[in-house]
């Protein structure tokens, strides 16, 4: 009676959707619990390449469940997109299922985003605009849509009226932007609910009599720990919370049972929106990193937006593999790193000339200066390898290096794209 979470212990863009799609082989289970189409997870496997966005990474299993659970935010359209794509690109229609509690993501939940911040202006957070702050904002102030509503008309329009009450005001006085219709709504998500009422079911019961059923489950992340609104670099987060210890909450299963918790770090660092982010590079150094990092380059998934780049910070990422409750780590990317003969890597924070690797809070955060040491590269193609002790030493003393600095052990090293390019170490 365990569960497998597989988490980012960084700024998001770690790999997961890889790891999650190489381990879903064993799984029964995987299940979506926080967040989202705010994000993407690419993943290269026989059927093709895929940028999932909301599906679970066990979409290409065809005797896994998926599941999004209730701590998802469901954009139904968003949804039929992906799962239709699947469909007519080959794959083996998925086995899904919605949480009949989870909720749902309103039109103009994206409205709201985009509006605050154009009105934010260069104070704006960098959101994806996907609607993902408005949608929680709502949840939390308990006038949010959840998908079994979706299925009663004349409830609904009660439902609707009351979630968009206020918001007209705000966007009659202070967006200056047209006022929301009430059935408009209501009929549109009306339409759609009809489209997805045979995925939405208890999926907590499903869950808990999985677990007694001694099934195997592995709960999949978004974007990573210092993305975590609590614990990470705040006020420049996401709006729920990418840690392990959230995925019981979010799929509703006992906390007891997460036993296991992979956390996918890169061999460097990379991140998508606003924020403090101590190891970044720029010019040139950041354009070769970004343009030969991922699969396709570090841009990302969803917005297409280029990545900022840095090199490996052991401070944040040891800090992000403590808060997820790691039991071992998956090292993504070391491929790339195969064009430097040194590479550099922040092992400290300078902070008003105090020397620590401990990770502080933002406002401190902002000051901190890296302390950078150079390892010494292999400067060769590593990604045929499949075998650890067949690496060149330099990585493996780079491998060792990280280990031993960020106090977890590396069970998984990814060396290319596709599925099969790991080695287990």
């Amino acid at each position: 009676m365990s569960i497998t979470a597989i988490v980012g212990g960084n700024w998001g863009d770690e790999g997961k959707g890889k790891m999650t799609d190489l381990l879903a082989k064993k799984a029964d289970y995987v299940v979506r619990f926080q967040g989202g189409n705010n994000a993407g997870h690419t993943i290269i496997n026989k059927y093709g390449k895929f940028q999932l966005h909301l599906l679970p990474s066990g979409v290409f299993s065809e005797n896994v469940i998926n599941i999004l659970a209730t701590g998802v935010a469901v954009n139904i359209e968003a949804f039929l997109e992906e799962y239709n794509e699947l469909i007519s690109r080959g794959v083996p229609k998925p086995k899904i299922m919605i949480s009949d509690r989870a909720q749902i993501v309103l039109p103009h939940h994206i409205l709201f985003d985009k509006y605050e911040e154009e009105r934010l202006g260069k104070a704006k957070f960098g959101s994806t605009q996907s609607g993902i702050a408005p949608f929680y904002s709502d949840k939390y102030s308990k006038i949010g849509i959840q998908a079994i509503d979706l299925f009663d008309r004349e409830s609904l329009l009660k439902k609707v009226e009351r979630n968009i009450e206020k918001k007209n005001v705000l966007l009659q006085h202070l967006y200056k932007k047209p006022l929301l219709n009430a059935k408009e709504i209501c009929d549109y998500l009306y339409e759609l609910g009809t489209q997805i009422r045979h995925f939405v079911c208890d999926t907590s019961n499903e869950l808990y009599e999985a677990l007694s059923n001694g099934k195997k489950i592995l709960m999949e992340g978004q974007l990573g720990a210092l993305k975590d609104p609590d614990h990470g670099i705040y006020p420049m987060t996401t709006s729920s919370s990418p840690l392990a210890c959230y995925a019981p909450v979010g799929a509703g299963v006992p906390a007891k049972t997460i036993e296991n918790v992979v956390t996918v770090v890169k061999s460097y660092s990379s991140s998508v929106g606003a924020g403090p982010f101590v190891s970044e590079i720029f010019g040139e150094k950041a354009d070769e990193l970004r343009n030969l990092g991922g699969d396709n380059g570090e841009y990302g998934a969803t917005t297409g937006r280029p990545r900022r780049m840095g090199w490996f910070d052991v401070v944040a990422t040891k800090y992000g593999c403590r808060i997820q409750g790691t039991t071992e780590v998956a090292l993504s990317l070391l491929d790339v790193l195969g064009y430097l003969r040194k590479i550099p890597v922040c092992k400290a924070y300078d902070i008003d000339g105090v020397i620590t690797t401990d990770f502080p809070p933002t406002e401190i955060l902002n000051t901190a200066k890296p302390v950078v040491e150079y390892l010494p590269g292999w400067n060769c193609d590593i990604s045929h390898i499949r075998d650890f002790k067949d690496l060149p030493q330099e990585a493996k003393d780079y491998v060792t290096y990280i280990e031993k600095s960020i106090g977890f052990p590396i069970k998984y090293i990814s060396v290319g794209p596709e599925r099969d390019a790991i080695i287990f170490k």
